[in-house]
């Protein structure tokens, strides 16, 4: 038909070939595999690699493949792929055993596909979890927490605000019954005003009365108001996924689901995690740092603890002043008496990078802090330069027990000093923090800086776990009701529309692998609901055909001539098939902007169907049809 042009078959030809080159990644299955990487202050020296292979070796565990890898967020880390899943469970369980707490070891899944299909940037569709097995986990977010972080915040605040005005008192200190706010006590009545009006001006949050009073004792009480009370609650669950999503892609788990689940729940799907006491630490460990004032240190010289005498007596007996901590740093041969109160901590940080310090060339960490952070920290260094500061890193994970048959969780936090110097001038909002054991750390510690802190302490409620053997049995499923529904509708059109119907059927499969490619392409997570979209995809698919072909033959009934009524089949088709497009696409994209977890999977493929349909359902076969009967003398058309 010479009313086709020649770009388009070139366009035609040029989608087709990068929908085969895009969609073929997904023919290549993900290889069962083992992950290796150094723990928060280690590196993977280049001993460690052979000590993989040596472990596996000596377990018989036979490997199909090995390499070291480098991610951005994760560093260097060693794969090793096995043939099934019980090989790599053995292998991971034999890699813990043999390689010690210097690494991580983990499940992970690792691609097969081509290296010149990597080359042009082809990869498969990530699956989801209820596809590719792995773990749920429920999280509460402990609201009292909360509460808790708030009013010590606010004490420390007002405790500030009236050294600040001048305003003499003798304690602030929280109420003992939590979420009764801040009692602040006074030696006159005329302090107690001035700090009232001090307070109420300056936090705008706080509640402030009078409390009872007695001889030279006034008393304020400072409760957070309600609504502010909500809006931390609120807040806490927005800032707690954040984080969780920040700190999982930086561990390195693939297209993770985080989602809030009513007030104060979270849900975490990690697909392909196959180990649910590994997935516990990914989600489960916090880390942040606190900046607090040095008190002391001693070392330890292989015999007993020199140096500050009131740490090596905290050390050996025990007895650690009231108003400090005891710490250590990580090979716990140095000890530090340091501050309890806290100068600036992790949910005050901006932002956070790595490095090396121009001076020394060390690996450090360049902090950036908020406004309310650096005003404290100013006034800090302000009145110590000269005296050391500490930096204490602390992580937080969950221990997990049985106990009489049942699983009992407890909360456990680590402290370490990572570094302790004196202050050498002045510095508020950007500073740097030294000391670190290798780039690799100071890499680690910035990627969990930056992702930031969790604003309240979560547990896990409820876990489930999907085996890789149900996963597969639904991918089983799922690609049988998609061969099963394209077949039925191929068969459908060609015996029912002939020659047209045949050209139908190679626009509707080339209408799948155009599917399958813009999905690969753009990363969508192809679930059992993505599935669901695809069969409907294909079955609605063949309607603008449909149409097209009853447009021809009707123009035929009228008299036409076969090629005007294959030219007039496609253009007076065309309107309907946008018109009844259209209300697809409105209907895909409220499900897809509206809906969250299988509802928008299935809004996604749906929406990204309605539109390579729409290509290959009347572009795709006005070129294969001008192709067939162009240039020829027809007398009739087998439709």
């Amino acid at each position: 038909m010479s009313d086709f042009p020649r770009w388009r078959y070139f366009l035609v030809a040029v989608v087709l070939v990068l929908g085969i080159l895009y969609a073929l990644p997904n023919i290549y299955p993900p290889l069962q595999a083992v992950q290796v990487a150094p723990t928060q202050g280690a590196s993977l020296d280049p001993t460690a690699q052979q000590k993989v292979i040596s472990t596996l070796q000596a377990a018989k565990l036979p490997y199909v493949n090995e390499s070291l890898k480098h991610d951005a967020s994760r560093g260097d880390y060693i794969v090793v792929g096995f043939a099934n899943g019980d090989l790599q469970k053995n292998a991971a369980d034999a890699l813990k055993a043999g390689l010690g707490e210097r690494y991580n070891v983990g499940f992970n899944l690792e691609s097969t596909v081509p290296r010149w299909l990597s080359l042009f940037g082809g990869r498969a569709m990530p699956l989801g979890l209820d596809l590719q097995g792995g773990v749920r986990f429920l999280m509460a977010v402990d609201q009292s927490d909360i509460i808790d972080r708030q009013e010590n915040r606010y004490a420390q605040d007002v405790t500030a605000l009236l050294k600040d005005k001048k305003i003499s008192f003798i304690s602030v200190t929280r109420n003992a019954t939590r979420g009764q706010g801040v009692i602040v006590v006074l030696g006159t009545a005329a302090d107690r005003t001035a700090a009232s009006d001090a307070i109420v001006t300056e936090y705008t949050d706080l509640a402030v009365t009078d409390g009872q009073s007695t001889g030279d004792r006034f008393v304020l009480n400072a409760v957070i108001k309600p609504n502010k009370l909500h809006d931390l609650q609120v807040n806490a669950i927005r800032q707690n996924l954040t984080t969780l999503g920040n700190r999982i892609n930086a561990l390195g788990v693939s297209e993770p689901v985080i989602q809030a689940q009513g007030e104060d729940h979270i849900s975490v799907e990690l697909a392909g995690v196959q180990d649910p006491g590994e997935a516990k630490k990914v989600i489960g460990a916090t880390a942040t740092l606190q900046y607090v004032a040095g008190l002391g240190e001693a070392r330890f010289n292989g015999r007993d603890w020199l140096g500050d005498q009131t740490v090596a007596d905290a050390v050996h007996s025990g007895n650690i002043p009231p108003d400090a901590h005891l710490y250590y740093n990580a090979e716990n041969t140095i000890a530090y008496l340091v501050s309890k109160n806290i100068i600036a901590s992790g949910d005050e940080l901006v932002d956070a990078a790595s490095g090396n310090d121009p001076q020394s060339g060390s690996p450090m960490v360049s902090v950036t802090l908020n406004s309310a952070g650096a005003a404290k920290m100013l006034d800090f260094t302000r009145e110590n330069v000269g005296k050391p500061m500490a930096v204490v890193y602390v992580e937080t994970s969950t221990d997990t027990k049985i106990v009489d048959g049942k699983e009992v969780r407890t909360p456990k936090t680590t402290y370490q000093v990572i570094n302790y110097a004196s202050i050498n001038g002045v510095f508020s909002n950007k500073f740097q923090t030294t000391g670190l054991a290798s780039t690799k750390a100071a890499s680690d510690l910035a990627l969990m800086l930056k992702g930031g802190s969790l604003a309240a302490r979560m547990d896990i409620v409820s876990e489930g776990v999907i085996g890789p053997s149900m996963g597969q049995d639904n991918i089983d499923k799922g690609l049988k009701a998609v061969l099963l529904g394209l077949g039925l509708v191929l068969v459908a059109a060609a015996i029912y529309y002939k020659l047209f119907g045949l050209v139908a059927d190679i626009a509707l499969f080339f209408n799948l692998v155009v599917l399958v490619a813009v999905m690969s392409m753009i990363g969508v997570t192809l679930t059992m609901p993505g599935i669901a979209g695809i069969v409907l995809t294909l079955g609605m698919a063949i309607d603008a055909n449909v149409l097209i072909c009853e447009r021809v033959r009707e123009e035929l009934r009228n008299g036409s001539t076969p090629l005007a009524a294959i030219r007039a089949g496609y253009e007076k088709a065309w309107a309907t098939i946008l018109d009844a497009n259209v209300t697809h696409l409105i209907a895909a994209l409220a499900l897809t902007t509206m809906g969250s977890g299988p509802i928008k999977g299935f809004g996604v493929t749906l929406l990204i169907g309605i539109l390579t349909s729409m290509f290959t359902s009347v572009t795709v076969t006005h070129a294969i049809t001008a192709l067939i009967h162009g240039g020829r003398k027809l007398k009739t058309l087998s439709v």
